[in-house]
Order: structure tokens, then sequence, then C-alpha cells
């Protein structure tokens, strides 16, 4: 199989080197990631295969690259695995893990935007509680919120452990086998990384990359 195929969320390269080993000698894949160390892992692979590019930047950029290579409307398949990858929450160092004590970062690029600890010390109590509930679901949103803006109050929350800690104080109940933290983790990582937001970018900039017969997964 041959054409131009897009992996809009490369992560650590999993999907591209599946893809890769099931397209021809001319066929030719892009990848995208906001991680610079997913930017590293691609380099090697870009070293490895002259069929692959790596491109640092998020999918929500998808129309502005492929429109300065000439490429929209020529694109035969786009993939996305959309969330949060398995190194990020291996890694303690970047802060998204409540299992593993660590900076409280949250960021998939860490040199843009605020970090997760920053982005509670500005947020309200209102926005938060809202963020709770719509991207985590969190019936115990308000709850959470109080407890985290008052520690605020106080001193910042720099640590994984420390928010975890604060959050399970504030539950009064959770599932049975889960960290009582695990969908306020859920939510804040969204809010700071503006996950649905770039999903809202993206979609229309697939469809429209795409060749008539294009697939989008």
């Amino acid at each position: 199989v041959n054409g131009i195929y897009v992996d809009a969320t490369f992560g650590r390269g999993g999907h591209s080197r599946a893809l890769l080993a099931a397209l021809g000698d001319n066929a030719h894949l892009l990848a995208f990631d906001k991680d610079p160390e997913a930017i590293s892992a691609g380099e090697k692979l870009m070293a490895e295969d002259s069929r692959f590019t790596i491109i640092h930047a998020s999918f929500a950029d998808l129309a502005h690259v492929l429109t300065a290579r000439d490429l929209v409307g020529k694109i035969d398949g786009i993939m996305a695995a959309l969330g949060v990858s398995s190194p990020h929450v291996e890694d303690a160092s970047r802060g998204f893990s409540f299992m593993n004590d660590g900076p409280l970062d949250m960021r998939m690029n860490p040199s843009q935007g605020v970090s997760a600890a920053d982005w509670l010390v500005t947020v309200s109590e209102e926005d938060l509680a809202n963020v709770l509930f719509q991207y985590g679901e969190e019936k115990f949103s308000r709850r959470i919120a109080r407890a985290i803006k008052k520690e605020v109050e106080i001193a910042p929350i720099t640590s994984t452990k420390r928010l975890s800690d604060i959050v399970a104080e504030a539950h009064p109940s959770w599932e049975r086998h889960k960290n009582p933290a695990t969908r306020s983790f859920q939510a804040i990582r969204i809010a700071v990384n503006q996950e649905l937001d770039d999903i809202k970018s993206f979609l229309p900039q697939a469809l429209t990359a795409l060749k008539a017969d294009g697939k989008l997964a």
C-alpha cells in the first residue's frame, strides 16, 4: 500500500511503526506530537526510515503543516490515539500520576502553557468545580474544588502526592479498587492541555486534509 498517511499522536511510535510495516516503499508517513521526548523518539525512527517524518506540533496544527507542504486534500489516511500516553504516567517527573510523587506539571509540552500547579492557583473555585464535573465526571466536584482552593490559599500545591491526598481527604466515597484522585487528575490534565479544544480544532481539519476516499481513525 502506498500513499501519504498521518499519525497525529506519535507518542513513542508504536502505531507509526505498525503503519510503516504495512506501507509500501513509495508511501510516506507524517507524525505529530507536542511532547519533546516523543520528538526525540521520532527523530530516531526518521533516521531509520526515509518514509517517515516527525513534526513537533499539536495535531491541532494539522492544516497549517499540510498547507505548507501542499498536502491538503491529498492524505490517504489519518489516525489519532487521543488522551494521555503510558510514558507520561510512568514518568513521575512529568506530573501526570497520582501513583508516584512528582512535580505537579501535567503539560504534554513542558515548554508551553502553564503547569497544573500554576493553573490551580489562578483558576476560580467555580471553574475548577466545573472542570472536575465536565472533564472528570466527578460527582463530588464542588467539595473537591473547595478543598483544593482552600489549600492553595495557604500555599501552592506543587506535588502530585499532595494533590492526590487533598482529593482523597475531600472525597466522601469512591469506587472500589480505584484511586479517589483518578477523575480529578484526568479532568485537570484535560484542562491544562486544552485537549478537547485541540480535538474540536483537529477534526474538521482532518476531514479537509483527506482525499475523497481517505480514512480517519
